[in-house]
C-alpha cells in the first residue's frame, strides 16, 4: 500500500462520468453493498463523489447503502462499520445526497448460534458451507426484493472487480446486457449489477482511497492499517452464489472455520488485540471438531432426518449434527467466552456473541425438536451468567426431567430405545387438544421409520451387506475416546466434574 501508487486523472474522471450517466439514465434505485473494507469503500466512495458533481435537482434517486450483519462479525471490523454507517448517514444529511444506510442480518431462527447449537449444524466446512446463505444470501436478497416490490426493479452496485476473480469475471461478462455498463442478477427477478470498480486494479483502489480523503469523515489511512494488521481482504456484500465468500483469513465472522486457521484474527491478536484472544480459542476449538477421526465423538452418527448414510462404498457413517450432550457443552463454553470478553475489552467494544432471542430460539428447538426434556438452557444461562431471562412458560403438558428419568428406568427393563419413545410423546404431546388430528399417524409412522439400532448393529449390516456386493469393508478407525458424553479438547478435570 505504498504511497507512491497513483490513478490517473484521465481514468478517475471516466469513472466518475460513468457512474452519473448510469445513474440519471433511469429511475430505479441503486442498492450499494458496503461491508466496510477496500473495495466497498472504494465503490461507495467514487459514487458519492459523483452524485456531488451534479445539481442538487438532479440528485433524486434514492441510494440505499446496505451492509450485512451475520451476528458474528469480528467486534473490530464490527465497530468500525457500525461508525462508518453513522457517519455516512449524517454526511448525506449534510452534502444534500439521497443516501440512507441499513444494516441487515439473518432472522433468528436462521442465525449462526441457532443453526449450530439448537439444530446441531456442524461447524462449516469447504464442503458444508451452510452459513453463507442463511447469513449472508438471504438478509440482503430479502432488503432487495423489498425494495423491486416497491420500485420494480433495483440496480445492485456491488464493489467486484473482475482481476480479483476469474470466477466472477466469467460470471460478470455471462450476464452482462450487450452494450451496457450493467449485468443481469444471477438469481434475483427485477435486479441489474452495476460495478463501478470492475476493471481497476487492487494499487489502482489503493492509490484512489489514499490520495483522495473520505467524503464522510473516516480516515482511509485507518482502514489501510487494519488491513496490515489483519493480513487480509475484506468479506464482501454477499448476493449470490457467485459472489466471493470469506474464508481466506479475511475481515468477517470470528467463528469462521472454513480455513484451517484464522490468519487475520491471529494478525489482529499479535498487533495489540490481546482481548480477543477467547475468541480465537473458541473458534479454534470448533475447527478441532472437524478433524476426520475426531467427528463422531462430537456428533451423531445419524442424519437429523433419522437416517443413516454411508461414506461412498465403506462402512464408515457419514457423521450427522452434533450430539445434544455437545451442544450443551458448546452452549456453556459460549457464554463463558462471552465472560471473558467482557472483562477483558476495551470500552465500547461489541461483547456480546449471543442474544437472549437466539437462546430462546435455541431452548424452543432443544425442547420441540431434540428431547430436552431436562430443559438445560436456562439451568445453562443461569449457572454461567448469573441471571436468569423471562423464559416462555411451558404448557401443562410438558414433560420435564422427572419423567425423562422414570422414562430411562422403564425403557431400559424392557429393551426400548427411550429416544424413541420420547419422539412418539412428544408428537402426542404437539396434537394434544387439537380437534383434527389427522396427521398424528403419518408423523407417529415417520419417527417409526427412522433408525433406532445401535452403531455396532447398523455397522454390522453395512458391511453384511458390502460383503453381499462383492466390496471389501473398510473398518472405521475409533474414536479417541467412546464416552456418551464426549469432552472437548480444553475440558478440565474441574468442568468434567461439575
Amino acid at each position: 500500500m505504498s504511497s507512491n501508487l497513483t490513478l490517473s486523472k484521465a481514468a478517475l474522471a471516466a469513472r466518475l462520468d460513468e457512474i452519473r450517466s448510469v445513474y440519471l439514465a433511469d429511475a430505479r434505485p441503486w442498492v450499494i453493498g458496503f461491508s466496510g473494507g477496500k473495495d466497498s469503500t472504494c465503490t461507495l466512495q467514487m459514487v458519492w463523489t459523483a452524485l456531488l458533481g451534479l445539481p442538487a435537482d438532479q440528485r433524486r434517486k434514492p441510494v440505499y447503502v446496505i451492509s450485512s450483519d451475520t451476528l458474528v462479525e469480528t467486534p473490530v471490523i464490527s465497530k468500525y462499520i457500525d461508525e462508518t454507517l453513522e457517519r455516512i448517514a449524517n454526511a448525506a444529511v449534510r452534502q444534500s445526497l439521497p443516501v440512507t444506510t441499513h444494516k441487515v442480518s439473518p432472522e433468528i431462527d436462521r442465525s449462526f448460534w441457532v443453526n449450530l447449537i439448537g439444530r446441531g449444524y456442524p461447524a462449516p466446512s469447504r464442503r458444508f458451507r451452510w452459513c453463507t446463505e442463511r447469513l449472508k444470501i438471504e438478509p440482503a436478497n430479502a432488503f432487495i426484493r423489498k425494495r423491486v416490490a416497491e420500485f420494480g426493479e433495483v440496480i445492485m452496485v456491488l464493489g467486484v472487480r473482475t482481476g480479483e476473480s476469474a470466477t466472477r469475471a466469467q460470471v460478470m461478462s455471462l450476464h452482462r446486457i450487450k452494450n451496457s455498463p450493467l449485468s443481469r442478477h444471477s438469481s434475483l427477478l427485477n435486479a441489474f449489477v452495476y460495478a463501478p470498480i470492475e476493471s481497476l486494479t487492487t494499487d489502482d483502489v489503493w492509490a484512489y482511497l489514499l490520495q483522495n480523503a473520505s467524503p464522510w469523515g473516516n480516515d482511509n489511512r485507518q482502514l489501510s492499517q487494519m488491513y496490515r494488521n489483519a493480513s487480509g481482504g475484506e468479506c464482501p456484500l454477499v448476493v449470490d452464489t457467485t459472489t466471493p465468500s470469506c474464508g481466506n483469513s479475511r475481515f468477517g465472522c470470528w467463528v469462521c472455520t472454513v480455513v484451517q486457521r484464522d490468519k487475520s484474527m491471529e494478525a489482529m491478536i499479535d498487533a495489540g488485540e490481546e482481548w480477543m484472544q477467547p475468541l480465537l480459542d473458541f473458534r479454534d476449538l470448533l475447527a478441532e471438531t472437524q478433524a476426520p477421526e475426531k467427528k463422531l465423538l462430537y456428533r451423531d452418527f445419524k442424519r437429523r432426518s433419522g437416517q443413516v448414510t454411508f461414506i461412498n462404498d465403506t462402512d464408515r457413517p457419514t457423521p450427522g449434527p452434533y450430539k445434544l450432550d455437545f451442544c450443551k457443552n458448546l452452549l456453556e463454553r459460549l457464554l463463558r467466552t462471552q465472560l471473558e470478553l467482557q472483562a477483558a475489552a476495551p470500552p465500547g467494544e461489541e461483547t456480546v456473541l449471543i442474544h437472549d432471542a437466539e437462546l430462546h430460539e435455541i431452548r424452543r428447538l432443544w425442547r420441540t425438536e431434540r428431547g430436552d426434556w431436562a430443559d438445560s438452557v436456562p439451568s445453562i444461562v443461569t449457572r454461567v451468567l448469573g441471571r436468569g431471562l423471562e423464559w416462555v412458560a411451558e404448557d401443562e403438558v410438558a414433560l420435564g426431567a422427572e419423567a425423562g428419568a422414570l422414562l430411562e428406568e422403564v425403557c431400559g427393563e424392557h429393551g426400548v430405545p427411550v429416544d424413541l419413545v420420547m419422539q412418539l410423546l412428544d408428537v402426542e404431546r404437539a396434537s394434544h387438544g387439537l380437534k383434527r388430528r389427522t396427521a398424528v399417524h403419518a408423523r407417529i409412522e415417520e419417527v417409526f421409520r427412522r433408525e433406532w439400532r445401535p452403531l455396532d448393529e447398523v455397522v454390522e449390516e453395512r458391511r453384511r451387506n458390502l460383503v453381499a456386493a462383492g466390496i471389501p469393508p473398510i473398518t472405521p478407525g475409533k474414536p479417541e475416546r467412546e464416552d456418551h458424553a464426549p469432552m472437548l479438547p480444553f475440558e478440565t478435570a474441574q468442568d468434567t466434574a461439575s
